[in-house]
């Protein structure tokens, strides 16, 4: 009888400890598989030098939606939708540009070409450009500070990243209110024009581009970012009280909302086919560059997810769903439609997973969860440390998935190694070359694991 009870009591840890070993090994399959396939090297580097940036309403972005609909049927979709919706419309229009005038300690006058990119969303300045005097503004206190003197003047904002947090996320986080709204708030003062600091940390002079979100009562003004070298030349001017005259010629239009689609491939479930798990990545991205750790490198592992389980023979429990969202960079259209149609289909959404934070080397994921959910995924850390993905975290999913919260769906992001992020993001520099393939494929892994997982053992 002893033995009995021994037994009903270690049958569990049993239990337990051979599912574990068989998840390990088929994760090991997974891993091998994509490490090993070509897959993803093609898609991506198809999707940057055969059509390049793809910002919303643009002809390359019509290409990047025909090309989404043959690589996930390619990898092994059982059906691929198109789904419809409406989305800004931004164009660059131009080559932007701009120059400061001063002069230097001999009284020479002194003409001085900065390199900058219009914000996205933002009017331009028409052909004439808009010239006036220069004023830096250090933070939003400064600007109320200074507020008497804005008006007629092309406002500078100089607010460099906080490069002791260690996350560099976080440093974004803290600064893109300036690219946001900065340019709002300097009109309302009476500035004509506004020029800022791009959203990086490292040295170069590239300037990073982004949405710009304009206060629909206050005056709409011009808008750049420059590069860190300009910066630092404006700033020996300004430091040495020399005065400073900005010329700013920029292009960008607002055209009226087009249509575009969210492309979505899905594997149906065998057991709760009315149960949904979506994983994605944004198809769309800025004009300066390539987009591709933004977010191409999501939406190669986003297929690349699909195309494994399928070469793999493995017949998920409930539908997964791949998802190539639509204008996530000026609008998250894509994603608002993805979760109205959910919630008017009174859909079963159980799981969302997105990757938009380049296609570096993971290091884990931060979840969107309840407590107990949690408890549960952490069970599986073991798994993920020969993939380096181990770092489970609570935090948010991303933009993407995120809208799917209004259906109570737990979700969750993969936090690739985040230090060279923004080094690139926005900027010329997004481009294939500045993606390593080894990291982004095991990027997928993790992927495909955590997915794999979920499908299997449900999350309640």
């Amino acid at each position: 009888m002893k033995n009995f009870f021994l037994a009903a009591l270690l049958f569990p840890v049993i239990i337990s400890a051979q599912n574990m070993n068989d998840d390990s090994l088929f994760i090991h399959k997974i891993a091998a598989d994509i490490l090993s396939s070509n897959a993803s090297y093609n898609n991506l580097h198809y999707l940057t030098k055969n059509i390049g940036g793809r910002l919303s309403g643009s002809p390359q972005m019509y290409r990047a939606e025909q090309w989404g609909i043959n690589a996930l049927k390619e990898a092994g979709a059982d059906n691929v939708t198109m789904q419809q919706c409406m989305v800004p419309h931004w164009v660059r229009g131009g080559q932007d540009k701009a120059f400061i005038v001063y002069n230097d300690e001999k009284g020479k006058q002194q003409k001085y070409w900065l390199n900058i990119l219009a914000l996205g969303n933002s009017i331009g300045s028409g052909a004439n450009g808009v010239q006036a005097s220069l004023i830096r503004v250090n933070n939003f206190d400064d600007l109320e500070a200074k507020k008497n003197e804005l008006k007629g003047k092309i406002i500078f904002y100089n607010v460099p990243f906080d490069d002791t947090l260690i996350n560099t996320f976080n440093a974004y986080e803290k600064n893109v209110v300036y690219r946001g709204i900065g340019a709002s708030r300097a009109a309302k003062y009476g500035a004509v024009a506004m020029m800022m600091r791009s959203m990086t940390n490292t040295p170069g002079n590239y300037p990073h581009t982004g949405s710009l979100h304009y206060t629909d009562s206050i005056n709409k003004i011009p808008a750049a970012a420059m590069g860190l070298y300009d910066v630092q030349k404006l700033d020996s001017l300004f430091d040495n009280n020399i005065t400073v005259t900005a010329s700013l010629f920029t292009y960008g239009m607002m055209l009226p909302d087009t249509i575009a689609h969210n492309i979505i491939g899905e594997l149906k479930g065998s057991e709760h086919p009315e149960q949904i798990i979506t994983v994605g990545g944004h198809l769309d991205s800025w004009d300066p560059a390539e987009g591709a750790n933004d977010d191409g490198t999501g939406v190669v592992q986003t297929i690349e997810v699909l195309r494994v389980l399928k070469a793999l023979n493995y017949q998920p429990k409930h539908t997964i769903q791949f998802v190539l969202f639509a204008n996530e960079e000026n609008g998250t259209r894509g994603a608002k439609k993805y979760a109205e149609e959910a919630k008017k289909n009174n859909e079963q959404h159980i799981f969302a997973l997105e990757s938009d934070a380049g296609g570096f080397t993971p290091r884990g994921f931060s979840f969107d969860c309840s407590d107990t959910i949690m408890q549960k995924i952490n069970a599986w850390k073991p798994l993920f440390i020969p993939y380096y993905g181990e770092r489970f975290e609570r935090g948010e999913a991303g933009a993407d998935v995120g809208y799917l919260k209004g259906l109570n769906t737990p979700q969750a992001g993969l936090n690739p190694d985040n230090q060279r992020y923004f080094y690139i993001h926005h900027a010329a520099t997004d481009v294939f070359e500045n993606v390593d393939i080894r990291e982004m494929k095991l990027g997928a892994v993790n992927m495909a694991a955590l997915i794999y997982l979920v499908d299997k053992y449900g999350l309640q």
